[in-house]
């Protein structure tokens, strides 16, 4: 007798109904056996021990969405780079030529510098020329 092919993810199935089961039993648990103190001290709204003023859903500097992306870009080329770096030595031998893992690379680090100059010549890294919009 064959065994149907969908059985075989029966093993993944229960991995994924045991997580969630456990992550919403230990919620549940917390509820019922933790102590629920609800007191004006405790329910304030606290940020460095200022009142907060003003609405939550107020404007921000499109400039924060700005770095945090630039910040994944440039991150994200670090992880290219750390291959290549670690298989540098053995680059002849895979691509047949001593130097053409190097231009590559080259190539690779001009693209990231033409971005790098494009956001530095828009001023997206330059915060002094923000200050009226927040």
């Amino acid at each position: 007798m064959k065994i149907p092919y969908f059985w075989q993810y029966l093993p993944l199935l229960l991995q994924i109904l045991a997580a969630f089961g456990l992550g919403i039993g230990m919620a549940t648990a917390s509820y019922f056996i933790g102590r629920h103190r609800n007191t004006k001290t405790k329910l304030a709204t606290y940020e460095c021990g200022i009142e907060a003023v003003g609405d939550a859903r107020g404007r921000f500097s499109v400039r924060f969405y700005m770095v945090a992306m630039l910040f994944i870009l440039f991150d994200v080329e670090v992880v290219f780079m750390m291959p290549w770096a670690i298989i540098f030595k053995q680059l002849p031998a895979i691509t047949g030529s001593a130097w053409f893992g190097f231009w590559e690379m080259l190539v690779y680090l001009g693209f990231v510098a033409v971005g790098l100059f494009y956001i530095v010549k828009k001023g997206i890294l330059d915060w002094s020329k923000d200050r009226g919009d927040l």
